[in-house]
């Protein structure tokens, strides 16, 4: 209540003073990003077992541009693994970097036994976030892939995705009611499907991330301008592409994702790219990078 007396100028100092503090405190780590730089860590604990696995991930962000990791996780972790997590994500926070578990399946488009057990999975990272309510994960990252099944191959053959969007609004609803996001990895070919398909893949989450691969087979051999020009046509292309004839609030927004043996050494080249070729469509989350496991690969 304001204090009869006291200036308006002093209270309206007061209070923009506060709402600096709260946005500049850690605890807005989890905020998302305005443009997504994220980052795939596979095999999580037996990269964190070595030393200061930690600081050198947090390192790698850094001097990467990254701000949003995505940690694999195993069903139920030991005492010793869910330490080091916590420790990860504690650094990471304090340097405004978001976390998401992420889960893996190539079945659980499957109702029955395969999406009870992604369930479980969810229900672990929300008792995980409970137990560490100050170092947290701020979303789920699914990596659920069907179309790695030989009844789900062959172009236009998207007769799983009925079943892959139940999975992801299952998650989804376990997910937002506890401010976590969802975010999902998805192929070219389901961005090829007619406008109900894409309508459904597109509201059944709030964020997806297209795996932009096959067009490395494109650019062997060319130089990296050529390489640049391909990956700022083919983005623009696979956003066009997605939300042809769709509107409303509801659409997820797409990021884009290159890989390391793609590029090599070129690829912050390549991602930069993305950014200033997509930055202003209005359906862009930004880009992620696949993978930290191949840049520890390559350092000596």
């Amino acid at each position: 209540m304001l204090r009869l007396g006291k200036p308006l100028s002093a209270w309206l100092y007061i209070a923009l003073s506060s709402l600096f503090v709260t946005l500049s405190s850690p605890v807005c780590a989890g905020a998302a990003p305005t443009v997504v730089h994220g980052l795939w860590v596979w095999k999580s604990p037996a990269v964190l077992e070595a030393p200061r696995a930690a600081e050198s991930l947090l390192n790698f962000c850094n001097s990467e541009g990254i701000n949003e990791v995505y940690v694999s996780i195993s069903e139920r972790s030991e005492a010793a693994e869910e330490s080091k997590l916590v420790h990860l994500i504690s650094l990471l926070h304090r340097s405004n970097i978001r976390v998401e578990a992420l889960l893996s399946s190539t079945e659980a488009d499957e109702p029955g036994k395969h999406r009870e057990t992604l369930l479980r999975h969810v229900q672990e990272i929300m008792e995980f976030n409970r137990r560490h309510s100050g170092e947290h994960f701020d979303g789920i990252h699914l990596d659920i892939e069907p179309q790695q099944r030989s009844e789900n191959k062959g172009p236009g053959n998207l007769r799983f995705l009925p079943g892959l969007a139940d999975a992801y609004r299952a998650v989804r609803g376990v997910a937002e009611p506890a401010g976590m996001t969802v975010n999902a990895d998805v192929q070219n070919k389901l961005l090829k499907g007619d406008l109900a398909q894409r309508k459904m893949l597109l509201s059944a989450v709030p964020r997806v991330t297209l795996m932009m691969y096959e067009l490395s087979n494109l650019t062997d051999g060319e130089s990296p301008g050529q390489k640049a020009e391909k990956i700022q046509e083919a983005s623009q292309k696979f956003l066009d592409m997605a939300y042809a004839g769709l509107s409303g609030g509801d659409l997820a927004k797409m990021g884009i994702a290159l890989r390391t043996p793609d590029y090599g050494e070129l690829l912050p080249q390549m991602l930069k790219k993305l950014d200033d070729s997509n930055r202003l469509n209005p359906h862009y989350l930004g880009w992620a990078r696949h993978s930290y496991n191949d840049y520890l690969k390559d350092t000596p």
